[in-house]
Order: structure tokens, then C-alpha cells, then sequence
């Protein structure tokens, strides 16, 4: 299972020009359909006279959830080329709007796609791409009975903690790699219950202990 994926940092920009015509490309990191509507008014207002806004995204893991829109240029020139630069640089959760201001001369479709295409790339080469781990996070409560068990185990596993209260009972949000987190919970109930790998392993899902509760809250792409 692949528990990793690239993405950028911050937003980016590129530009290409070609016979007059002037293309902007502004790239950014989203995990919604919605953060890239934001963006894409955004630009709109920044650029308020030009009269392309091409975009196009893909989002999460498996591939499937993307959109291209050409606005106005002919079918298949804008969208499709900032989507190729998307998958040519390997990158997801990505939003890519390229704006075109006019220079009198028509490109042609070869010419539109190049100038597209370029753009993004140009504002790809320009971003910082960093590579993100996709964790699961776990609910931890306990009885302060085990607490000094829970909080070693812890604390030798380097769990990373998100967040932790301790009223009527102590309660540890933990969130824990996505391919490490069979070998990391197996590892995290023998330590706190002082038992053997092997034996936690037999007991399978009736493993249990008193005052020791672990549920599954999310999984977070986004750290």
C-alpha cells in the first residue's frame, strides 16, 4: 500500500509568452474541489481583464477524482496540457489555473496547447515539491491505573501525539504512518500490557485490557 504522494508547498507561478499572447500559470496545493473554486476566484479578481481562466486538478490517491476546464479556448488546447504537467511531475492534490491575456495573433491549436502546457510547467519548475505521508489517527483512552505503561510505550515507540487531555481519564490522539500501523498497534499493546509480540499477535481482535480503549478517528493526507 502506498502511503505517500508529492505535492507543492506553497503556490507557485510560471509564465510563457508567444507572439504577444502572455499566459500566467498560478499552481497551489488543495484537498478540496472548493479550496480551488477559492483560488480560482481569487485570480479572477486579480486579473480581472483577461479573459481565459483555463484550470485543472487532480485530487487524493487513486487517480480518479480530477476536472480540466479550457474556458473559451478551443476543446482539448488548455485543460488536458495543465493536466498533463499534474501527472507528468507526479504531483496530486494540486490545482493549476493558467490566464491568458491576448496579443492580436491566434496560436493555433498546436500553439495553444505548447503555451498551456509550458506555463504550468514553468510554475512547477518554480515550486517547491515536497513529499507527504498519509497517517491514520487513533483515539487513545486509558485509566490513569495504566497511565505510566500507555505514556513509556509511547514515548519509546516516538508515536507522534496530535493531542492529549487528562481529566476523568487520559486520552492520546496518536497518528500513525499508514504502512506501519498493523506492526505499530500490535507493538503498542505489548508494551502496555507487557506481553510478547507473539502473544498480543494470537489473541488477535480479542486482545483487550482493562482500562485501555483504541479506535480508529481519521486518516490525515494533509501532514
Amino acid at each position: 500500500m502506498k502511503d505517500t504522494y508529492q505535492t507543492i508547498a506553497e503556490r507557485s507561478e510560471g509564465e510563457f509568452r508567444d507572439r504577444g499572447s502572455k499566459f500566467i500559470a498560478y499552481a497551489e496545493a488543495i484537498y478540496t474541489e472548493e479550496e480551488g473554486q477559492l483560488l480560482l476566484d481569487e485570480i479572477k479578481k486579480l486579473h480581472p481583464k483577461s479573459r481565459h481562466f483555463c484550470y485543472a486538478y487532480r485530487l487524493g490517491m487513486d487517480g480518479n477524482q480530477f476536472r480540466t476546464n479550457d474556458d473559451g479556448e478551443p476543446s482539448g488546447t488548455a485543460g488536458r496540457p495543465i493536466l498533463g504537467q499534474i501527472d507528468s511531475f507526479e504531483l496530486t492534490n494540486v490545482f493549476v489555473v493558467v490566464i491568458r491575456y491576448f496579443g492580436g495573433t491566434k496560436l493555433g491549436t498546436s500553439g495553444l496547447i505548447n503555451a498551456y502546457r509550458t506555463a504550468t510547467q514553468n510554475a512547477f519548475e518554480q515550486a517547491n515539491i515536497i513529499e507527504k505521508v498519509i497517517a491514520d489517527v487513533f483515539r487513545l483512552e486509558f485509566s490513569y491505573a495504566i497511565m505510566s505503561q500507555v505514556m513509556n510505550a509511547v514515548k519509546k515507540m516516538e508515536l507522534d501525539i496530535r493531542s492529549q487531555s487528562f481529566e476523568n481519564s487520559g486520552v492520546l490522539e496518536l497518528a500513525i504512518r499508514q504502512t506501519e500501523v498493523e506492526t505499530s498497534l500490535l507493538r503498542l499493546k505489548a508494551l502496555v500490557s507487557s506481553k510478547s509480540l507473539e502473544e498480543v499477535a494470537s489473541l488477535g481482535e480479542d486482545w483487550e485490557m482493562e482500562g485501555f480503549e483504541l479506535e480508529r478517528i481519521e486518516t490525515d493526507d494533509k501532514s
